[in-house]
């Protein structure tokens, strides 16, 4: 893959109108945008389907986590929007992931799980009560996720190696918490640059207010475009 389609554009706002706005500056410079909750609850599914159907890749970000039977659902319906990304939680277990893959329809759309959330660092693990460091949590739902047969995982910069460690190379990475150099953290605990991201192994990179906040989105998703292919 080149640069630009390894660069997802997170559309996280809170409007269709600013949305669209986004998806017309940055024409030709993502391959694919990222549809969260808060646009989706905004927008809806009809949205999603209309950046499909205008020839735009869509990542639904809506980290499904449910009993089994649920989740299958979602995500059947996810497919039918044609998306070509979708997610659940890794927590929610073996059996549920193993729910989703067995309801996704052959039309090209790939799962995704999500190991821990690039917010959480080892304090607010422990404050969940969940065991152990971000590290091993990460190469435990890496590990369960694999099993389960889903496409890919996503995982912050640092956990990476981690991931190809127990999954291999052909196991689809997505990579958020991506801050060019210099740009504020925000609410992000796990972060890298998206040159050493792409040099740990991720495949693809999430990047939402470093270029939707920047004064001039297109000219911060073309730099981000630039330091990604000097590390190719």
């Amino acid at each position: 893959m080149n640069a630009r389609d390894r660069l997802i554009v997170a559309l996280d706002v809170g409007s269709a109108e600013e949305a669209l706005a986004l998806v017309e500056r940055l024409a030709g410079l993502g391959g694919m945008f990222k549809v969260g909750s808060q646009l989706f609850t905004a927008a809806g599914p009809d949205f999603v389907h209309g950046l499909v159907a205008r020839g735009e890749k869509v990542f639904l970000d809506l980290k499904y986590h449910d009993i089994p039977n649920t989740v299958a659902g979602a995500v059947s319906a996810a497919c039918r929007l044609g998306v070509s990304l979708v997610d659940v939680h890794a927590l929610g277990g073996q059996a549920m992931m193993e729910a989703a893959v067995g309801a996704m329809p052959a039309m090209g759309t790939r799962l995704l799980a999500i190991t821990v959330l690039t917010s959480h660092d080892a304090a607010e693990l422990g404050e969940l009560g969940v065991t152990g460091d971000v590290t091993d949590n990460v190469r435990r739902l890496a590990r369960l996720a694999h099993a389960a047969e889903v496409d890919g995982v996503v995982a912050s910069p640092q956990e990476v190696p981690i991931v190809r460690e127990v999954c291999g190379k052909d196991f689809l990475v997505v990579t958020p918490g991506i801050r060019p150099a210099g740009a504020r953290a925000g609410d992000q605990a796990r972060l890298a640059t998206p040159a050493s991201a792409l040099k740990a192994g991720a495949d693809m990179l999430v990047v939402g207010r470093p270029i939707i906040e920047a004064a001039d989105p297109a000219a911060a998703a073309r730099a981000i475009l630039a330091e990604m292919e000097g590390a190719a």
